[in-house]
C-alpha cells in the first residue's frame, strides 16, 4: 500500500532550509496503461545502479494499492518501444525530514514549456498522513499548495495531457 500526500513546489530546497540532501536519482517513466495505472520506470542513482521497474497501481489519491517488479534492460526496452512516445524524465532528490520521514522533490520535464515540480512524502498511515504538520516554518511555506486530493494531479493524468493530448491510453 502507497499512502502519500502531494504538494506543488517551485524550487528546490536550499540551505536555508536545513534538509539534510540523501539521495539524487534521474528517471524516465512511462505509461502503458492509466485505468488502471501500468507503469515502467528506469531509476539511475545519482554515481549508482540503474534500476527498471513494472509497476501497477489502484486508483485513490491519498493511498492506493502499489505493486512493482524489477525487470531486465531489455524489458525495459521493449515496453519503452511498445509505448512509442518520448517517456517523461525526472529528477528527484530526497532529503531527511527532522521527524524521520522523507521528502521527494520532483523536477519533472526539466526545460520543456511543461516543466513543473513537486514534492511528496510516503507515510505509513492514513492517520499518520493526515495529522503530519510541517516542523518549520520555512517547511510550512514550502509545502503550501497541498494537492493530493485534488483530481488531475497524478503522473499518469499528466501523462494523458502532456504525451497522449489528452487521450486514455487503455
Amino acid at each position: 500500500m502507497e499512502i502519500e500526500r502531494k504538494w506543488m513546489v517551485d524550487r528546490w530546497p536550499d540551505d536555508a532550509s536545513g534538509l539534510t540532501l540523501l539521495d539524487e536519482q534521474y528517471m524516465r517513466q512511462g505509461y502503458i496503461s492509466v485505468h488502471p495505472t501500468v507503469r515502467i520506470r528506469e531509476e539511475a542513482e545519482k554515481d549508482g545502479p540503474v534500476q527498471y521497474i513494472l509497476c501497477f497501481k489502484s486508483s485513490g489519491t491519498l493511498s492506493r494499492k502499489e505493486i512493482e517488479f524489477p525487470i531486465s534492460k531489455e524489458q525495459f526496452a521493449q515496453l519503452e518501444d511498445l509505448i512509442g512516445i518520448p517517456l517523461i524524465p525526472k529528477s528527484r532528490r530526497l532529503y531527511q525530514l527532522a521527524d524521520g520521514l522523507r521528502l521527494e522533490v520532483n523536477l519533472v520535464d526539466e526545460g520543456m514549456e511543461t516543466e513543473f515540480m513537486y514534492a511528496e512524502i510516503e507515510y505509513k498511515s492514513e492517520e499518520q498522513a493526515m495529522a503530519w504538520l510541517p516542523s518549520t516554518p520555512w517547511l510550512a511555506a514550502y509545502l503550501n499548495d497541498d494537492v493530493t486530493d485534488d483530481p488531475g494531479q497524478t503522473m499518469g493524468a499528466y501523462w494523458v495531457a502532456t504525451r497522449l493530448n489528452g487521450k486514455d491510453n487503455l
